[in-house]
């Protein structure tokens, strides 16, 4: 059994500090009806309560730990950044450094700009691609999560494009009346989208590997309609890769599936974990951003010299020169997470369980539904109930999974071949309880 007395009460206390006691909504853990954990540290693989308890860690701080947490030489790095001070609000010569490191693993962008999130990424992209193109409507897709910006937060809809439906209380019908949605994975929907509308669309922006409805695959010449039907009609084609950016390859979904996107917006993982985003691109979008160009983009702590240091780390690792005979980092990350998901699927298998499995580079999700699932709406189909006890099972067994199956997971290059064995393991327990909630 489980021991969480410490974390327990550390809930209790924080409910009456923050709402719902989490920072983010997804840490409560309300969806799998139980209190999360409280963490203390980590370190490779590895994440420690403040119970005392091990877990096998495949959040990674929802991806961005891709070398392990606590790698020594990320760490010997910020030991070293943070005895010269932690923030300038000034041109530093890291900026530049992470950049060529990005920009060298990612040809589509020309030009970079730093910020402090995902959500800033992606808003700011959509502000460039509308001040470059000069038009105000934008089409994002039903499941796919760009952050919480007003623009973005939009009810999901069904069937053929909807319009502006705010998804959040304090989201205006205004703020949201130019944005268009469509299904993920429906080529005939965006299709007539474009038809329509295309002269008057501004940008498309996806997730070209969904990872927030689940991790959902595009399927086999999705991407590339999407590409035809922007150069088509002058429309910017924005690329997510805050999630699947170096995971889905090294060079994230637009290598892994050889597509040039005109932005694109990457998450932590280029700050090693650290707050810190960036969205980048064709020049000429690029420079419609101040100071040079009118599109107004600013932030104090932009480019902060903590941040920079921990991703010249982090992406040295992944992009280092393989030892001869040795797969690169990236195609170790992947053949290491198909290991571990050929276990999961024999398992389940042999509980009788039926389930999908989806795999992108080091990303992997789990669906307990025996269809396919292609789209939000076939993802929210799948069973929760099931899923909350796998869940609950996992975490008993001390393995550290997202607290809901439309989340992505993660494997790092720290994750051994014993906390493999070790999670498959678990799974086999985890699936045979998960038959007999089932069986009832």
């Amino acid at each position: 059994m489980l021991h969480l007395e410490k974390s327990h009460a550390a809930f209790i206390e924080a409910k009456k500090l923050m709402p719902g006691g989490v920072n983010s909504p997804v840490r409560s853990y309300k969806s799998v009806d139980c209190d999360p954990p409280f963490i203390d540290h980590a370190k490779g693989s590895k994440i420690y309560d403040i119970d005392g308890n091990e877990y096998i860690d495949y959040v990674g701080s929802w991806g961005p730990m891709v070398v392990g947490h606590a790698h020594p030489k990320v760490v010997e790095a910020l030991e070293k950044a943070v005895q010269k001070g932690t923030s300038y609000g000034a041109p530093t010569l890291l900026e530049s450094e992470l950049a060529k490191m990005v920009m060298s693993v990612y040809p589509s962008i020309e030009k970079i700009r730093m910020v402090n999130s995902g959500t800033e990424a992606t808003m700011s992209a959509i502000r460039a691609a509308r001040g470059y193109t000069g038009r105000e409507k934008f089409v994002k897709f039903i499941g796919c999560y760009h952050g919480h910006a007003d623009s973005l937060l939009v009810k999901a809809g069904s069937g053929a494009a909807t319009f502006g439906v705010p998804d959040s209380p304090g989201v205006t019908k205004g703020t949201t009346k130019d944005t268009v949605t469509v299904p993920y994975n429906d080529t005939a929907a965006i299709t007539k989208v474009m038809e329509e509308q295309g002269d008057e669309i501004a940008a498309i922006i996806v997730e070209p590997v969904a990872g927030n409805m689940g991790l959902v695959l595009p399927k086999q010449g999705y991407l590339r309609t999407l590409r035809e039907l922007t150069e088509k009609h002058g429309t910017v084609l924005i690329f997510d890769e805050v999630m699947c950016g170096f995971r889905a390859s090294l060079g994230g979904a637009q290598a892994a599936y050889g597509i040039k996107p005109d932005m694109t917006c990457l998450g932590k993982i280029i700050g090693g974990g650290l707050p810190v985003a960036a969205y980048g691109g064709k020049k000429e979008i690029m420079d419609m951003i101040a100071p040079i160009g009118p599109v107004y983009q600013a932030g104090t702590l932009s480019g902060n010299p903590l941040a920079m240091t921990a991703g010249i780390a982090t992406l040295s690792i992944l992009t280092a020169e393989p030892e001869a005979g040795q797969p690169d980092y990236s195609r170790m990350l992947t053949l290491k997470t198909k290991k571990l998901l050929l276990g999961m699927q024999e398992a389940a298998h042999n509980a009788g369980i039926k389930i999908q499995i989806h795999q992108a580079g080091s990303m992997f999700g789990i669906f307990f539904n025996e269809n396919e699932v292609y789209d939000y709406d076939t993802s929210a189909a799948s069973d929760q109930e099931a899923f909350k006890v796998y869940f609950k099972a996992m975490l008993e067994q001390n393995i550290y999974l997202a607290p809901s199956q439309f989340e992505t997971l993660f494997v790092s290059g720290a994750h051994t071949e014993e906390d493999i064995e070790r999670t498959i393991a678990a799974c086999r327990n985890a699936f045979k309880k998960t038959a007999e909630f089932l069986q009832k």
